[in-house]
């Protein structure tokens, strides 16, 4: 992709000195060949047969103009430049630059240039055929013939000559370049101006060629036709490969190749302009997956679904306008990347007409299919100078979006779990984790009571690390850096080989409790951890019903059709599974029918504010009623004083947890816990707190 909507315009900033370029280009081309043209009409009866013919193989030639990609002027090469160099060397200039005009005007008509790019390229041929031939003359060469035995100095001059017309020609194309579009017009055009070198130096070589052939007969000219027509394949199997090299086969849209030199010549071109003190300008790269097409995909057949993110690119295209680039990263995984912006609010703007054009279905042979998708952008320079960094960014917004499901989001580094900070504290993770013997990462229980006897019934396993150098790190802040890796399989197996080994412990000094442990979202992505769950429980000898898994419903939100295969499995092994933090998800209902749950667990948030406010105290009495009509067992969470107990027991809530009961405690501290404990008094007057029996090296929980 080399935007061609962009290559072909003007930005306004740039617009005033770089049309003051191509007018002093092409006024001084009228006063390089305005004396050879004038005595051109009074030349043309003297002319030979053998310049009709070069002039018009140069018309036909240019018909058929090449434009390889990178350059920033879109600059054409014409297979016509090896007539009118030919011309030059034996006529002079005012042939040359007469049919030379004729061939630029012919080609660009076929590729469609705007009218300045057409004067531009004219002047810049005349110019450089104005130095060839100065070169030339200053040989005193005068008109070369190179008929019979060719001398070396002949030789030498035109050698020198075509040099000089290639610097002239491409001289004044870099310049151009460089004033309408900035740097961005210079590294990435230093393959595709070799490249030009060649093909250029090919051509204009075959100048002497022709001479030679026009010396022994007219008729031999047209064998040129040959090695032009190789030059010509050549050139168009490279384009062809550079095309392919930045293009989306399915699509004909631009690929993360092709992204990334765009992003980069438009950072270029920001830089740029920020330092000429023209109005700061931002860019957004938008990052898109769509929502609906793993289900196209699996209901309708991979050829429809091809279809449909041809139309998605299409419909993307046609939103963004030509300003903006628009590519298709693999998959279903889209980028546009829109320049030209003010703020994160112009950015949001764009991302929403975006959204909102997916947000229209999109008709397949009579069938409308709904194909949304979560957005994410990153802003430049706020977000990143450079593609790696604005990808990064972009994703970790889209993922923000999908996570919250929202349609767009804009990169926060709140919501980055890849900060340097975290990624040392991943890092660490994996060290504590894979070192034989470490005792950093830690399991503490918190006892689980039946509100009807106050005798305790299972327990909570939390996770704790004591990092050597920043202390008792945050579970949650631990759970956030680990849950997208591959870390996260590490954490959890030495979780559940804990929490199984401590069981068998308190098993064998006569201690029955049932354990419950969270799993994340990675872990039952995989039937992997159904098959641990089972080897451990043999290993250990530990009965299946005394194993429970505690999920969330942003778990079962994410993939709900593999996240259910695996709960299945669970259950034919006799794992409990309890539904965490019931009530701050988006389908508990439909969860609550379909799963193979034992039990819920009503969120902390509003078991605290259950005795002062009265919408909390509903949601709680009502979640206990609707899991007791479905046979559901009940535990409650953040129970810290003793009016909070008495109304749960009155909801009939089979079971609670918190600080009222019991702080967090390491495994081995429970058995002289469990000997200490008193359950609270049924009788009696409410709302004072109630002091656990003190444990030695406690932390802080749930």
């Amino acid at each position: 992709m080399e935007s061609a909507a962009l290559r072909s315009s003007v930005p306004p900033d740039r617009a005033v000195p770089f049309f003051g370029f191509v007018a002093a280009v092409a006024a001084l081309a009228v006063a390089a060949v305005a004396v050879p043209l004038a005595g051109l009409p009074a030349r043309l009866p003297e002319l030979p047969v053998a310049w009709w013919v070069m002039a018009g193989l140069a018309v036909a030639a240019g018909a058929r103009p090449l434009a390889p990609q990178g350059r920033g002027l879109g600059s054409p090469i014409y297979p016509s430049i090896c007539f009118s160099f030919a011309i030059m060397l034996g006529w002079g200039l005012g042939p040359a630059v007469a049919v030379q005009a004729v061939a630029v005007a012919v080609g660009a008509l076929r590729l469609r240039q705007p009218a300045w790019q057409v004067g531009l390229a004219v002047a810049q041929y005349e110019l450089a055929l104005a130095a060839a031939a100065l070169v030339v003359g200053l040989a005193r060469h005068g008109e070369l013939a190179f008929g019979g035995q060719p001398r070396w100095s002949a030789v030498t001059v035109t050698v020198a000559a075509a040099g000089a017309w290639f610097a002239v020609r491409y001289g004044l194309d870099a310049a151009g370049a460089r004033l309408r579009l900035g740097p961005a017009a210079g590294a990435a055009d230093a393959r595709a101006l070799l490249f030009e070198a060649i093909c250029a130096g090919a051509l204009l070589l075959l100048g002497p060629v022709l001479l030679a052939a026009a010396a022994a007969s007219w008729a031999l000219i047209p064998l040129v036709l040959l090695p032009l027509y190789a030059v010509h394949r050549m050139v168009r199997a490279s384009v062809d490969h550079e095309q392919l090299a930045r293009m989306d086969p399915l699509t004909g849209l631009a690929n993360r190749k092709a992204l990334l030199a765009e992003v980069a010549d438009q950072a270029a071109a920001h830089a740029t302009r920020a330092a000429d003190g023209a109005a700061e300008r931002r860019m957004a790269l938008l990052l898109l997956d769509l929502d609906q097409f793993k289900h196209v995909n699996d209901a309708l057949g991979h050829a429809v679904g091809d279809r449909l993110l041809v139309e998605v690119g299409q419909r993307l295209v046609h939103t963004v306008g030509d300003a903006a680039a628009v590519a298709r990263l693999g998959g279903d995984e889209f980028a546009v990347l829109v320049p030209g912006l003010v703020d994160a609010d112009d950015a949001r703007a764009a991302a929403g007409r975006v959204a909102l054009a997916l947000a229209e279905p999109v008709w397949l042979d009579g069938l409308p299919l709904d194909v949304g998708a979560a957005i994410g952008v990153a802003l430049y320079p706020e977000h990143g100078d450079d593609f790696a960094t604005l990808m990064r960014h972009a994703d970790v917004a889209m993922y923000d979006a999908k996570s919250r499901g929202a349609t767009v989001s804009v990169y926060a580094p709140e919501s980055d779990h890849n900060s340097p900070e975290r990624l040392s504290l991943l890092a660490d993770l994996r060290r504590a984790l894979e070192t034989p013997g470490s005792d950093e990462i830690t399991m503490y229980y918190q006892p689980q009571v039946a509100l009807e006897t106050g005798e305790v019934v299972g327990v909570e396993a939390l996770l704790r690390w004591h990092h050597p150098r920043r202390g008792r790190v945050n579970p949650e802040e631990l759970i956030r850096a680990a849950e997208h890796t591959a870390v996260m399989r590490l954490l959890t197996h030495r979780v559940l080989d804990d929490v199984v080994e401590q069981m068998a412990k308190w098993a064998a000094s006569g201690v029955r409790l049932r354990a419950s442990l969270n799993v994340s979202v990675r872990d039952l992505h995989t039937g992997e951890l159904a098959d641990r769950v089972a080897d451990r429980l043999a290993r250990y000898g530990v009965p299946a019903a005394l194993l429970q898994l505690e999920i969330t419903e942003g778990a079962l939100m994410a993939d709900p059709r593999r996240v259910l295969a695996t709960i299945a499995r669970l259950d034919r092994i006799g794992v409990g599974i309890a539904l965490d933090d019931f009530g701050t998800g988006y389908s508990s209902l439909q969860h609550l029918r379909r799963l193979p749950v034992t039990e819920v667990k009503v969120d902390r948030s509003f078991v605290l504010g259950m005795v002062q406010d009265a919408d909390d105290a509903a949601i709680v009495t009502s979640t206990i009623e609707l899991a007791r009509a479905l046979g559901l067992r009940v535990v409650a969470e953040g129970v810290e004083d003793e009016a909070t107990w008495r109304r749960l027991r009155e909801a009939r809530c089979h079971a609670a947890q918190g600080w009222f009961f019991g702080r967090p405690m390491p495994g081995d501290e429970l058995i002289g816990w469990l000997a200490r404990y008193r359950p609270p008094a049924v009788s009696g007057g409410g709302g004072r707190h109630r002091k656990p029996p003190s444990i030695s090296g406690a932390a802080g929980g749930k």
